[in-house]
């Protein structure tokens, strides 16, 4: 392959990941995914990359937590990166905390992981941080 077919092709898959990068999922596409990646800033800068479960609620993707680090960056500084496959996203963060919108997003996570869920409610503690995502704008 010629050096100057090579150097478009790079090109080209570059500006596709920072066009992906801009744009927010379509959650309804991502309802079956298992586990996303996370990234989120350490205090001192150093990316932290975390795998975690999402459901989708009222159309919207949600992530959850304990008291992890990478929860207590997304505290510090509300965005990160969700990474899904091939795709990443800048998101934006918003804490939930209506209990009834809490409550229907653990039924969802229960559904949705069913006994690994029950099993490691524990870890998350009695109140987890909920984070509805959106896109980072």
């Amino acid at each position: 392959m010629s050096r100057a077919i090579r150097s478009l092709e790079v090109a080209l898959a570059c500006l596709w990941a920072a066009v992906a990068a801009a744009e927010a999922p379509e959650w309804e596409s991502l309802r079956e995914v298992v586990t996303v990646e996370v990234v989120t800033a350490d205090e001192d800068g150093a990316s932290r990359e975390t795998t975690v479960w999402l459901v989708v609620v009222d159309g919207a993707g949600i992530v959850r937590t304990g008291g992890t680090s990478w929860g207590e960056n997304v505290v510090r500084k509300p965005e990160l990166v969700l990474r899904a496959g091939e795709a990443s996203y800048e998101l934006r963060v918003e804490f939930v905390e209506d209990d009834a919108l809490r409550q229907r997003i653990t039924d969802a996570f229960r559904e949705k992981y069913g006994f690994s869920d029950r099993v490691t409610s524990w870890m998350r503690g009695s109140r987890p941080k909920m984070m509805r995502l959106h896109p980072k704008q």
